[in-house]
């Protein structure tokens, strides 16, 4: 496998356990694990920009993109491909050459277009069929760091980048 030189990712169902909670006064709450911030970190490490792209907009997310410096955030969406298709247009890369985690109906389509595709162990059957891999951990527990340590390793980097500082190991 080559690396992507993209990578897209669902919220909901993968960076958290897709639960949507609220307290009596309506505040809204998401719990992230900040385990999956280290696949950001193992990303940016080899230049390969995250694109977030959910059909949930929420301003808790926001926060968490802008706490790990992701830029491209596309929230409230609903047509996830065609966002996929201008970004890389915008790139100048083919989606082939890009990567996706996602966990449920509206990402079948990307998940589909991708050149790798991926969803969470406790994604819904007909998802985890259509992907070239599943995560052991589900989602909300690192699958998102599962996701990139399993592709920087697939394309040959040495499982001693994770402890080094440098861009290959």
């Amino acid at each position: 496998m080559t690396l992507p030189k993209l990578v897209f990712t669902d919220i909901d169902g993968v960076w958290t356990d897709g639960g949507m909670y609220y307290d009596q006064t309506g505040n809204e709450w998401k719990k992230f694990n900040t385990s999956d911030s280290a696949g950001v970190l193992f990303l940016k490490r080899l230049n390969i920009p995250v694109c977030i792209i959910t059909g949930e907009k929420t301003e808790i997310l926001r926060r968490r993109a802008e706490k790990l410096n992701v830029t491209l955030v596309y929230q409230g969406i609903s047509d996830k491909l065609s966002v996929a298709q201008e970004v890389c247009r915008e790139m100048g890369i083919d989606l082939s050459e890009t990567a996706h985690i996602g966990d449920d109906i509206g990402d079948i389509q990307l998940l589909s277009a991708v050149g790798f595709s991926a969803a969470p162990s406790n994604s819904p059957d007909y998802i985890k069929k259509i992907v070239h891999h599943v995560t052991n951990r589900a989602g909300g527990e690192g699958a998102f760091r599962e996701f990139t340590e399993y592709i920087i390793v697939s394309s040959g980097i040495s499982t001693e980048f994770f402890l080094s500082g440098s861009k290959t190991a």
